[in-house]
C-alpha cells in the first residue's frame, strides 16, 4: 500500500494535529455544569419525545483532578451522512485519547453507517489499521450511509449490539439529521436501562450545524477553501476568455454558509444567498432581473463575462418554490405521483407548470429518506440561465452577448485531504467525546470552542442535542429534528459582503486563493474568513 502513495499522502500520514491546551492531559479533566437547558422551539413536546435527556445542563472542561475512572474503555464509532474531510481524525482522536486513559482500551468501528449498527456489522479497529488513515480524507476507513434509526426493530437491535460488545459508548459522527438518531438512541438506552453513552460529533461541510458551543463543524473549512480554488480558477479563466458567465451552484442543502465563504474568498460578480432572498421575499423573477441588471451594466462596459455563485438551496428560499415544495411534500407523503400535480393550489400550480419538465418529474420522482423533495439534484444554474437570457431578450437597450456555461461544485470539496484546521479539530473532537464518554455523559455533542485563537487556547465541553432541536413535519407527521443554523443577516461576515458586492458587480476583483496549501504554515494555518469574522466580532462584543 506505501508503494501507491502519492508523496502528499505520505506526508500528510506523518502530520501529527496539535492539541488544545485543555487537552493536553484528558486523565485530568473534570466538568463543570451550566444551568438547565432548553430547546430551539416545541420544548412540551419534546420534553414528552425525551423525558431522560431534555434540560441537561451543557458542561465545559477544566483541568485538574478528575472523578472519573480510568479503567480500559470500550467505544464504538459510526459514521453518518455524507463524506466530510476531517472524519478520520475523529476516529484517530478517539483511539488515542482512549489509550491514553488506558492501553487496554478497545475501539470498534460499524460499518457501513447506522445500517452497520442494526445489522450488527462492525470491525476493531487497531493502531496498524489506523495508521493508513491519519489526516486522510474520506470515509473509507468503515464507510457511511444514510440509513435513519427509527423503528423499534432497529432501536432494539442497537440496544443488542451495544451490550452484546459491552461498550462504555457509541459516537456517531454526523450532521443535524444524524445527531437526531444521536439524541434518539442515548433517550431509548437510557430508558431501557442500557448503560452505553451516546455522543454525536458535529459533521457537515454545509456549516449550518452551529450555535454559540459549535462554532463550526468539521469539514467546511477544507469544502470551502477547495471550492474556492475552483471558483478562482474559473474567475481567471473567464477573465482571460472575456466571453462567458459561468453560473457555478455550491453545496449547500439548505443554508448558503458555503456561498458567503467562497464569496468572500474569491470576490464574484453575483453571490445570491438563500436566507437574503427569504427575507426580502425575492420572487424567481427578481432574482433574475438582479443578475440581468448586473450583466447588462457590466455589457454596456464593454465586459460580457462574470461569475455568479448559487447556494443549492437556493429554490427553497423562493417564496413561490418554496409554497409549491411544502404542498408536495405533503401531497406525496399521501398520494401517487400522476394525481399530486392536479391537487396543487393554483399559485403552486402556475410555478410548478412554470418550470421545465425535466424539473417537474425531478419533483416528483426525486426525494430524499424523509420523502422531501431533493433540493440539491434540482439545477439551479440552468433554470437562472435560461431566465436571464430570456430577460436579456427582452431588453432593447442590451446589446451585449450572453453566453454562459453552467457548473456544479459538490462532492470535489467532501473527501478531499482535510486542512490543518480540519485535521486538527477534528482530531480535538474525537479527543473530546472520550472525555464526555469517560465521565457519564450520554445524548450530547462535542463542543470546542474559541477556534478563531491559536489552537492552545481553544476550550473544550459539550452540550445536550435536545437544547439544538424542535419539531418539524416529515412525511406527514410532526418529528423531532435538530434546527439547522442559517446565514445571519445581522453576522458580520454578511455583513462585510454586503459592504463589498456592489464594487465586485460592475469592476473586476477577482480574488484567487489557489489550492489548499499544507506549507508553509502561514498559509496552511489561515482560518476561513467567515470563522475570522465572527471571532474579531465576539472580541469586539465582550470589551
Amino acid at each position: 500500500m506505501g508503494e501507491e502513495r502519492s508523496p502528499l499522502e505520505q506526508d500528510r500520514l506523518n502530520f501529527q494535529p496539535p492539541l488544545p491546551q485543555i487537552l493536553s492531559d484528558i486523565s485530568n479533566i473534570y466538568l463543570t455544569e451550566g444551568g438547565p437547558t432548553s430547546a430551539a422551539g416545541d420544548v412540551e413536546m419534546l420534553q414528552g419525545h425525551f423525558p431522560n435527556t431534555f434540560g441537561r445542563p451543557a458542561v465545559n472542561f477544566e483541568q485538574g483532578a478528575s472523578a472519573a475512572s480510568h479503567h480500559p474503555l470500550r467505544i464504538g464509532v459510526v459514521l453518518s451522512g455524507g463524506q466530510a474531510a476531517g472524519g478520520h481524525n475523529v476516529i484517530t482522536g478517539l483511539y488515542d485519547a482512549m489509550q491514553k486513559l488506558h492501553p487496554d482500551s478497545q475501539l470498534f468501528g460499524f460499518v457501513g453507517g447506522p445500517s452497520g449498527i442494526v445489522e450488527k456489522k462492525y470491525v476493531q479497529l487497531t493502531q496498524e489499521l489506523l495508521a493508513n488513515y491519519r489526516n486522510m480524507g474520506g470515509f473509507d476507513l468503515i464507510g457511511s450511509g444514510r440509513a435513519k434509526i427509527e423503528t423499534d426493530q432497529q432501536l432494539t437491535a442497537c440496544m443488542e449490539i451495544v451490550q452484546f460488545l459491552n461498550l462504555d459508548g457509541l459516537v456517531n459522527i454526523g450532521g443535524d439529521d444524524s445527531n437526531t438518531n444521536t439524541a434518539v438512541l442515548a433517550e431509548h438506552f437510557l430508558s431501557n436501562g442500557c448503560q452505553t453513552k451516546v455522543i454525536g460529533v458535529p459533521k457537515t461541510i454545509d456549516g449550518d450545524l452551529k450555535n454559540h458551543k459549535i462554532e463550526i463543524s468539521f469539514g467546511f473549512d477544507t469544502a470551502a477553501k477547495t471550492y474556492s480554488e475552483m471558483i478562482g480558477n474559473i474567475a481567471r479563466d473567464a477573465f482571460s476568455a472575456k466571453k462567458y458567465y459561468h453560473f457555478i451552484r455550491l453545496m449547500g442543502r439548505s443554508a448558503s454558509h458555503i456561498a458567503l465563504e467562497c464569496a468572500l474568498q474569491t470576490h464574484p460578480n453575483i453571490t445570491l444567498i438563500g436566507e437574503e432572498v427569504a427575507a426580502k421575499k425575492m420572487t424567481f423573477e427578481q432574482i433574475s432581473n438582479e443578475i440581468a441588471d448586473v450583466i447588462a451594466t457590466r455589457s454596456a462596459a464593454g465586459k460580457d463575462y462574470g461569475i455568479v455563485l448559487i447556494p443549492e438551496g437556493l429554490i427553497g428560499f423562493v417564496p413561490e418554490m418554496k409554497q409549491l415544495m411544502k404542498e408536495l411534500n405533503f401531497l406525496l407523503a399521501k398520494e401517487a405521483t400522476e394525481s399530486v400535480a392536479n391537487q396543487l393550489s393554483r399559485a403552486a400550480k402556475t410555478t410548478f407548470y412554470f418550470l421545465p419538465e425535466a424539473i417537474q418529474k425531478q419533483l416528483l420522482l426525486d426525494r430524499d429518506p424523509h420523502g422531501n423533495v431533493q433540493v440539491s439534484h434540482i439545477e439551479t444554474e440552468r433554470l437562472l440561465i435560461h431566465a436571464v437570457k430570456e430577460k436579456l431578450q427582452q431588453r432593447v437597450d442590451y446589446k451585449g452577448k450572453f453566453r454562459a456555461l453552467k457548473h456544479f461544485f459538490g462532492y470535489e470539496g467532501r473527501s478531499g485531504f482535510p486542512s490543518n484546521f480540519d485535521a486538527t479539530y477534528a482530531y480535538a473532537l474525537g479527543n473530546v467525546a472520550v472525555v464526555l464518554v469517560n465521565s457519564g455523559m450520554t445524548g450530547y455533542m462535542t463542543s470546542v470552542t474559541n477556534l478563531a485563537q491559536p489552537v492552545q487556547e481553544w476550550e473544550a465541553g459539550g452540550i445536550p442535542i435536545t437544547m439544538l432541536m424542535k419539531m418539524e413535519e416529515r412525511k406527514g407527521r410532526l418529528t423531532p429534528v435538530i434546527q439547522i443554523s442559517l446565514v445571519d443577516l445581522e453576522g458580520e461576515p454578511f455583513a462585510r459582503f454586503a459592504s463589498q458586492r456592489e464594487k465586485w458587480a460592475i469592476e473586476d476583483h477577482y480574488r484567487y486563493p489557489g489550492p489548499i496549501q499544507f506549507s508553509p504554515e502561514s498559509i496552511a494555518d489561515q482560518l476561513t474568513l467567515t470563522l475570522q469574522l465572527e471571532g474579531q466580532a465576539k472580541v469586539t462584543k465582550s470589551v
